[in-house]
């Protein structure tokens, strides 16, 4: 390894070659750095062989604290195919050389094979050094290529331990019992793919469906795809749970155009147990109809649910609560709630199902983001009448629609209900009819209101004070009366 120095009055530069073959690791530091003997002082100069000295040692030093925090880092020992300068004056402190030297370095948590060192980046798996600001193409190489080091390796020792103890001519059943004591998916995988090769045996539904599994479970879906090609190859060995296995985990990756496909293939299916069940359409809704908070799936997907409910009605399917429920919360978010409405009241004539509180909810906050007040009140007295408690969000709808319309006598008194009920209106519901006393009755109404809000614990101290200070700004405004 090189290594050079050169003194010019006020200026210590250092270069460092880390091109060598073998690892830099800890305890290998000394050989580091070495001082060039034609910048080295006289050796009649005591201070200044012994200010040699210490500068060595401390860049010894510095170097050895930041390799050690890289492999920490990293959790590998590699080799870094760069040079790395550093330029110290002999007028600062010395251990400001360790801070600068530690400060030029900005590590990449994610992904792990590029570093950044001042303006330019390194790349781990290659020589290449990239200067400026990357594109997006280019990080998402570099992305690709950390997922493939990160790849799990087969653990062969686990894997050969496993067929050991399998016995040489195994059944299906023992074949899915051992492979369902195992962790680690790729040594499942393994397993499938060696019983596959041995002689006199065949696959059938256990296996496949433990291996597709274990697979998605793992969120190994590329692997995932390649068993279920298998399946659908020999259409003889499915049954319906394979099938609804298969379509869920394909759900869960977002692959909604393979789950589709995969149910076509189930109701064109001549055994009449690979049929579609409520079970296969339950997963279906909730994979389009439930995508967090995104509101836009239910626009996107609800003319496909459409024509899902239609086919499972034809084909003699009896549709559950929690299909119906869905088929109500999907037409609800998408602003169809005429059409909410109507499978609600044909729960219990047509489908034989009586609503849940969920199938109230659903109604009740949709009613009252289209401005349907008196509809809403009278569904939710209905829902009281069956026996059944409003949730936290239809009340908060309740009570906004109610204030907004002008009736705040009523929307404190459903705020009174909730505090009973054990319900906790949000920021906004007590903010909307606070404000609303304040414009039709007078400011100190609505302080005093507070102040009971308060009293009865059902403010905070940093909600109260938020109020508060909404109250007192609104009552600056114009239309408030002192």
């Amino acid at each position: 390894m090189k290594s050079s120095e050169k003194r010019t009055n006020d200026n210590y530069h250092a270069s460092i070659d880390l091109d060598a073959p073998y690892v830099i690791g800890e305890g290998s530091t000394a050989n580091l750095v070495t001082m060039h003997p034609n910048a080295s002082p006289s050796s009649s100069s005591p201070a200044a062989s012994s200010n040699q000295l210490d500068r060595s040692d401390l860049f010894k030093f510095c170097v050895s604290v930041w390799w050690n925090e890289f492999c920490s880092f990293s959790g590998v020992s590699l080799p870094i195919d760069s040079r790395f300068y550093l330029n110290h004056s002999q007028k600062a402190l010395k251990f400001s050389l360790f801070f600068q030297f530690r400060n030029s370095l900005l590590w990449v948590s994610r992904p792990r094979n590029a570093i950044f060192c001042r303006h330019s980046w390194v790349a781990l798996y290659s020589s290449r050094t990239y200067r400026g600001p990357i594109s997006r193409s280019l990080r998402r190489r570099i992305s690709k290529r950390a997922k493939v080091a990160a790849t799990p390796v087969l653990d062969e020792t686990l894997f050969q331990r496993v067929i050991s103890q399998i016995p040489p001519r195994f059944t299906h059943e023992e074949l899915h019992n051992v492979i369902a004591l195992q962790d680690d998916p790729l040594v499942c995988l393994e397993l499938f793919n060696w019983a596959s090769q041995q002689h006199r045996f065949r696959h059938n539904v256990l296996t496949y469906h433990i291996t597709i599994k274990k697979l998605g479970a793992a969120k190994m879906y590329k692997e995932m795809d390649d068993v279920v090609n298998q399946v659908l190859a020999v259409p003889s060995v499915a049954s319906e749970v394979l099938y609804n296995t298969m379509i869920y985990y394909f759900t869960e990756a977002r692959k909604l155009i393979r789950a589709v496909n995969i149910y076509n293939q189930m109701r064109s299916s001549r055994k009449l147990d690979c049929r579609p069940s409520i079970r296969t359409y339950n997963i279906l809704f909730a994979a389009l109809l439930t995508r967090g908070k995104n509101s836009y799936v239910n626009h996107m997907y609800m003319e496909t649910v459409r024509c899902l409910f239609k086919q499972m009605v034809d084909d003699g399917v009896e549709p559950d609560i929690f299909c119906l429920n869905s088929m109500i919360k999907g037409y609800v978010l998408s602003l169809h709630v005429n059409d909410a409405l109507r499978i609600f009241h044909q729960m219990g004539t047509v489908y034989n199902c009586q609503p849940n509180s969920y199938s109230y909810d659903y109604l009740i906050h949709g009613l009252c983001a289209q401005g349907r007040t008196r509809n809403a009140r009278e569904l939710c007295d209905r829902m009281k009448r069956s026996g059944f408690v409003p949730s936290s969000i239809s009340y908060n709808s309740l009570v906004n629609s109610l204030a907004l319309e002008g009736e705040v006598d009523e929307a404190v008194k459903f705020l009174w209900e909730m505090a009973e009920n054990q319900r906790l209106a949000d920021f906004i519901t007590y903010r909307t009819v606070l404000d609303e006393i304040s414009r039709q009755k007078m400011i100190g109404d609505a302080l005093r209101l507070l102040e009971e809000f308060q009293e009865k614990n059902l403010v905070d101290q940093h909600m109260y004070g938020k109020l508060l200070y909404e109250l007192q700004d609104t009552s600056r405004g114009p239309n408030v009366r002192s």
